[in-house]
This record gives structure tokens, sequence and C-alpha cells, in this order.
């Protein structure tokens, strides 16, 4: 299908229909919403939120006047706090938990408090966090999506020399390419993005790290000085002229600029420049459906609908005027909506289950059906035709409540949010670290893989969750990270250990003596690091 723009709306009313679901509280609608807080100890709240953030203590400050600190509380649990106020499913999560949701049925507009201190932060001039004093070691991170920057923030915090690997122009991840537009634009993923750079770290961007044993001069040029000699350009953050097809600046705040899309580095060499290496790669490829007529011109991969929405180049975005999307999890509603804002006369949800079978929030399903999205439940896509009485595609299903009956749904575009295929090759062939029979990177609880330089967090890790998810695998793996090579054990915030433990047959469901007596003992150091921080080496724990 050509990239033809078949809405009826003007770009005027488009724009209005992608304003921020969730508009910015003013002064007056933070301070009374602030004081509503009850400050719970040990507050439900916090609990919920993956991070872990002192939810009672920022929105306190607020109350108090003092934006900066409420935004410091943030911001020290999650790198990426200002995204996360915007597109976190905080109705079942931090305002999920609230105490006045039970009370009088209105939580406290959590997400809403928290935008309105990071905005701030992140439209001052103070700069909240700043690189620790080097202490001489190197960490490569591969990918700069959630769990990559957040692991980034921690390390640079504690005096590393950080570099990011991003095959995409702008770093960012999901956050900066795969987020509904009405939820976010993208320059708060960037405003968090250049904060980070501020910090030290370095950004390669336009690089995938592959299995090449070549790696791109002006790559090597720059970055092993850097980690040789941390009084080098780059970690000073002082701009250099333009190489040919490399990198072409380093600017003020960090950023290592790349011009040469589609350039590679070595995974070889990156563990030859690095101390160690965190994988915050994501998932890959759109799954395939397996059915015919799947490459017809008009199907297209949900994020990359997404991704051209996100440009807001909005004739440039490919729009039939009925559109079915194949999916019903929170990606498929993302396409849903966009579409139908974008000016599609109608658009079908189309999922071989029931409605409560599909994984979107309740919150994000009620959404499309205000935004007047169609729904067929219980219609598996069995192929893709031709399409007739003028449409360009026919979308045939059959039932799955038992009739087996085939039907066509007639349309212009089609749309896969299917989920993502898991990037097994990448972690065995060219990582070389193990997966399980899911494709999912193998992780102890340090975030350490089998290889005991790399460690890895995110969806690569977890198969697929939220973006608050990945910030707290990359806080936990930065902690991880920097005990493996200095043997020090730190805390940050929003990592709250456990107060009850277990092992025996209880936990392993029956085992030998000897399997219950190492249960006993691994948990008496689990214990000891809970109370203490200290991470003791008993005998027999390899």
């Amino acid at each position: 299908m050509a990239e033809q723009f078949c809405t009826p709306l003007n770009l005027d009313q488009i724009e209005r229909n992608f304003a921020e679901i969730n508009p910015a509280m003013s002064s007056p609608e933070a301070l009374v919403e602030a004081n509503r807080c009850l400050y719970c100890y040990d507050a439900p709240c916090m609990h919920a939120c993956p991070t872990h953030i002192d939810v009672p203590g920022f929105i306190k400050k607020i109350a108090s006047g003092n934006l900066i600190g409420s935004a410091r509380v943030i911001f020290d649990a999650n790198p990426i706090g200002a995204t996360c106020a915007r597109v976190c499913p905080v109705e079942v999560l931090c305002e999920g938990a609230c105490v006045e949701k039970t009370l009088l049925q209105k939580p406290i507009e959590i997400g809403r408090l928290q935008r309105y201190a990071t905005d701030h932060a992140l439209t001052s001039d103070k700069q909240i966090f700043t690189k620790g004093e080097s202490n001489g070691k190197s960490v490569g991170i591969v990918g700069s999506g959630p769990a990559g920057l957040s692991c980034a923030s921690y390390l640079a915090r504690l005096g590393y020399d950080v570099t990011v690997y991003e095959q995409k122009e702008k770093a960012g991840g999901l956050d900066t390419y795969g987020m509904a537009e009405y939820k976010m634009p993208q320059s708060v993923s960037l405003s968090e993005v250049e904060r980070i750079a501020a910090m030290g770290v370095k950004f390669v961007l336009n690089t995938r790290v592959g299995s090449e044993s070549h790696t791109p001069s002006e790559i090597a040029a720059e970055v092993a000085p850097a980690i040789q000699n941390p009084k080098s350009k780059i970690q000073n953050g002082i701009g250099s002229p333009p190489s040919e097809g490399g990198v072409d600046a380093v600017s003020a705040d960090g950023v290592v600029l790349s011009s040469a899309a589609g350039q590679t580095v070595s995974f070889s060499d990156l563990d030859s420049w690095h101390d160690a290496i965190f994988l915050g790669v994501g998932l890959g490829e759109t799954n395939r459906l397996g059915i015919p007529g799947e490459d017809s011109d008009g199907v297209y991969d949900a994020l990359a609908f997404i991704e051209k929405i996100k440009t807001r180049e909005w004739k440039s975005v490919p729009l039939g005027k009925t559109v079915a999307v194949i999916g019903a999890g929170n990606t498929a509603i993302d396409a849903v909506t966009q579409a139908k804002r974008l000016g599609a006369e109608k658009v079908v949800m189309v999922y071989r289950r029931t409605e409560k079978d599909a994984s979107a929030y309740a919150y994000e399903m009620e959404l499309a059906r205000k935004d007047g999205v169609e729904f067929a439940w219980q219609a598996a896509p069995v192929g893709i035709l031709a399409g007739e009485n003028g449409s360009r595609l026919s979308l045939r299903c059959e039932r799955t409540d038992g009739s087996l009956e085939l039907f066509d749904i007639p349309c212009d575009m089609i749309i896969k949010a299917v989920g993502q295929q898991k990037m097994r090759g990448f972690f065995e062939s060219v990582a070389g670290v193990s997966i399980d029979e899911k494709g999912r990177v193998v992780v102890n609880e340090n975030l350490q893989t089998s290889n005991p330089k790399i460690f890895s967090g995110g969806d690569c890790a977890n198969g697929g969750a939220e973006a608050v998810d990945a910030a707290q695998m990359g806080k936990l793996a930065a902690r991880g990270i920097h005990f493996s090579l200095s043997g020090e054990n730190v805390a940050f915030a929003g990592i709250i250990y456990p107060k009850i433990f277990s092992g025996g047959d209880c936990a392993n469901g029956g085992a030998e003596a000897v399997d219950a007596a190492q249960m006993g003992k691994l948990a008496a150091r689990g214990i000891h690091f809970s109370l203490s921080g200290e991470n003791v080496a008993f005998a027999g724990i390899i």
C-alpha cells in the first residue's frame, strides 16, 4: 500500500486528537492534590511501584513547594520518572493501591503529581544527579531503552565510564519510538536522555552490535581512548570535528553522535574495551502470523506504524479508510486508538479469543471504546486476500467459538500487534549467553548472565513488561555490576529486601537432606544481606 493519507481530518484536528490525554497540572491543582495525601507510613503505593519510589515523600515535598527536592526523590528511584509519570499503568500500580481509593473511591493522582515535579526539574537548569568520582572502570551498555538508561544513570553516579550503543538515530528505545503519541511525545524521553548524558554517559548512535570482527575506526578512536584515558575529550564532553562516516561529534552534554546509519561494532571489541557489559536490547521483530498474504502491500507492524506517528509528520503516516488491527494487547490498543484519531472511518480490533482473555488493561480497552473502535472477538485470522467492492484487502477469519465459521473483514490496511520475537540468535551467537526455553536471557539475582562479565535486564530478560519494570531491572543490574567489579554492595533508592525467607522441602517440593542444607545456607546469606547489606562467602556457594 502506498503511503497515502486517507484522512478526512485537517491537520489542526489531528493535532487536537493527539494532545496529551492526561494534561499537566497547574500549580494550584498540584497543591490541592498533594495536600489530599495521607503520607502513609510503609505506603501501599510505594510497594505497588516496581521501582518503589517514595511516593509520600515526593508528594509531601510538592505540598511544601520543594519541587526540585520532589523530583530528586523520584529520579533517585527511577531515572525515567518523567516518562513513567505518563505511560505507567498507574490504575493498576500506585494509584490502584492508594488508601484514598478505598476510603473515597478516588485515589491520589500520583502519576500527574509525579509529572508535575519531574517536568519542573527537566525544564530547569538544575542537574539533579552528577557523575561520581571516576573509579577507572568502564561499562558498555547495549540498547538505550528504559533498562539501559537506568543502568547507565546509576553506574555514572558510582563513577563508572559508561558508553551506550544504540542502533537507532535517537536514544530512548520504546520510550522514544513506541509510546502512543497522545500519552507522551518524544521530547520527554529525549530530555531524560539529555540529563543522563549530562552525567558523563556517552551515547554511540546509529550503531548496532554484532559478531563482525571489524569495528569502524571512528568508533574505536573515540571510545577506546575514553576508556584508557578518563581525561579524553569524550569524557569531558568537548566537541570534535566531524569524521567521515562515523562519529560526528561529542556534544557539550556528553552525547556521542553518529552519522553513519547501519555501522556495526563487534561484540568482541566491546568485551575488550569494557570491564562489564549490560544487555538491554529489548525484543525483536513482530511475530509472524504464518498465514497466506501476510506480506501483502498494506500490511504493517504495529510498532512501525506507531514509530511513523511519533514523527508527527501526519501526511507521511500510512492510513486506510478501514483499518483492521490483529491482537488485543496494549500495543494493539495504541494502534487502534491512534488509527482512529488519525481519521480512519472504521477501525476493527480482531482477536482470536474472548474479551476477558485480552491482555490489554481494562482502562485501555475503555479508551478504545470511547474512540469508536469496533471489536471482532473469537476471530482467528487465516488469510489476507485481495479486496473486493472498493476495499484493497480482506482479512479472512475463522470463528473460534466452535462453529469454525469463515468470514471476511474488508479493509484498506491491516496492522499486526501480535507480540515480538525474542532475539535468540543475538544472545546465543553474538553475546554468547544462555537463554531459557522462551528465549529470555537467563540471569541470577544480580542480573548476571551465564557469562559473569555480562549482565542483562528489561524485556530481553523478563519477556516483555512495562517501562517501569525495565527501569528497576537496570537499577538492580547496576548494583550487580558494581558488586561484581568492586565487592561492595550499594543501597540505591527503591531496592526493597524481603523479610521472610524459606528453604527445604516446603520451597523445593521435596528433595534430599543435602539439598535442604544448601537452601538453608543460601537463606542465611540472604537474611544477612537483607539486614546488613553485606554479602558473605560461605563455603560451598559457587
